[in-house]
């Protein structure tokens, strides 16, 4: 795959995510703003909180994954990737950083 693929889909993934995040949580969070019950509603049966559990835990490595390589290799706003990590959501942040890491190394040959 080369890198313009690589970037088209890492695009389409982040956006993808967002516009369903917007069709599928945002109407029901503007009917009723109450974050904290649509948090913990991801844990409504086992296997919603095993999904939920398995999201956040991706958030924390991709947490760690950013303070990690702005200290060590210099990537900058990474922050925004963990912002965009909790909302919309961690398949929009994972794949936004990736695309501000892929923006900040050096040309490969």
């Amino acid at each position: 795959m080369n890198e313009s693929i690589f970037k088209g889909l890492l695009w389409l993934l982040a956006l993808g995510f967002a516009a369903v995040f917007a069709v599928v949580v945002m109407p029901p969070l503007l009917e009723n703003p109450d974050i904290l019950g649509a948090a913990l509603a991801g844990f409504v049966n086992p296997y919603a909180a095993g999904y939920a559990t398995d999201t956040i835990m991706c958030w924390c490595v991709l947490a760690v994954w950013v303070v990690y390589e702005a200290r060590t290799t210099g990537i900058k706003y990474g922050w925004i990737a963990l912002v965009l990590g909790v909302a919309p959501g961690v398949a929009t942040g994972f794949a936004i950083y990736l695309l501000m890491r892929l923006s900040q190394q050096p040309t490969r040959a």
